[in-house]
Order: structure tokens, then C-alpha cells, then sequence
């Protein structure tokens, strides 16, 4: 079954980063740039949304991160090993961390370079320029859990406003679904 590219909608999701824990903001963030809320995902498609982040500098580590946890690249020449804490590369560049954070959690082919890293949109400020292509009245929509076993959805608490019903007879309704008279 193949999905045209005039099927695919893409919708923009607006995610406010402020006082959000930085693994679980990544990972709520990292399946819908892949696409994965949808029912016509497909692994080897390009079927993902845009999300815009504001605030990125106000993230949060938790426990001693800020000064134990160590970002470490090579330049390519002889003894260039180079090295920050993430207190460091919050200072040079707030936005950095959470794309890492973020790009780490996809799988590194083409379609991440060429299709998801695109569409990830990081700021540091309240400020971004996507306003013309969100929807009206939306403010920081994606729930990100605080807790462990916190409970969030992707904006449908609910599905249909009619019970569930069984086998088609009326009156009878799903297990855990109230009757409606």
C-alpha cells in the first residue's frame, strides 16, 4: 500500500520547553518527527510533522547533569578531542543540547538527515517565526510527563461522544464504558 505525497498532511506541533526534563521532552518530541502518532506511518516513509520548541534554554537535568554529563566530539586532526559539560554548551549554544538530545533518539540514515532534521525547529526564546503556519490559540499542546507513569495523550482524550457498542445490539455497551440513556 503506498501513501502519495498529496495524502500526507503534516501538521506543526508547538512544544513550550520551559521547566520540561530534557530525556523525557526528547522522547516525546523524537516519534513525532519520525511520524509514529499516525495510522499511516510506515519505517522506510517520510511521514513525520513539524515541531517547533521555544524556550530551549530553560530546560531541565536532573540530579548533578549540568556539571557531570559530558558532550565529546573529534575535529579530525591529530589530538582534537574536544569536550563540554552541558553547563558549557548550554551557555554557547542552549539550542544544541536538545537537538542532540532529540536527533540521538532517531535512526541515523538518510531519511533523518534529508527529512527529519529539517523539520525540527529549536529556539531558545519565546520568540519563533512559525506563527503563520501553526493553528490559531495553540500554546505549548504536547503534554510531556513530569512523573513516571504520568498519563498524556496526543490531544484526544476522547474519541467519539457515543459509547461503544457491542455486537451491534443497542444498550449493550463496552466493559468500563458508562450506559447513556
Amino acid at each position: 500500500m503506498s501513501f502519495p505525497g498529496l495524502a500526507l498532511q503534516r501538521t506543526w506541533h508547538l512544544v513550550d520547553a520551559t521547566n520540561q526534563t530534557l530525556g523525557r521532552l526528547a522522547t516525546t518530541i523524537a516519534p513525532i518527527l519520525r511520524g509514529k502518532h499516525k495510522p499511516t506511518f510506515r519505517p522506510n516513509g517520510d511521514c513525520g510533522d513539524y515541531v517547533v520548541i521555544v524556550n530551549a534554554d530553560k530546560v531541565q537535568l536532573t540530579g548533578k547533569k549540568w556539571s557531570d554529563k559530558i558532550y565529546r566530539w573529534h575535529t579530525g586532526y591529530p589530538g582534537g578531542l574536544k569536550q563540554r559539560t552541558a553547563r558549557e554548551m548550554l551557555e554557547r549554544n542552549p539550542t544544541e543540547i536538545l537537538r542532540k538530545a532529540i536527533l540521538g533518539m532517531l535512526y541515523r540514515n538518510n531519511l533523518r538527515r534529508s527529512y527529519m532534521e529539517p523539520r525540527l525547529k529549536i529556539y531558545a526564546g519565546e520568540e519563533h517565526p512559525h506563527t503563520a503556519q501553526l493553528p490559531r490559540g495553540m500554546d505549548g499542546s504536547i503534554n510531556v510527563p513530569r512523573k513516571r507513569m504520568g498519563g498524556y495523550h496526543f490531544g484526544l482524550n476522547r474519541y467519539s461522544e457515543t459509547p461503544f457498542q457491542v455486537g451491534g445490539a443497542k444498550g449493550k455497551t463496552a466493559p468500563g464504558v458508562p450506559k447513556t440513556s
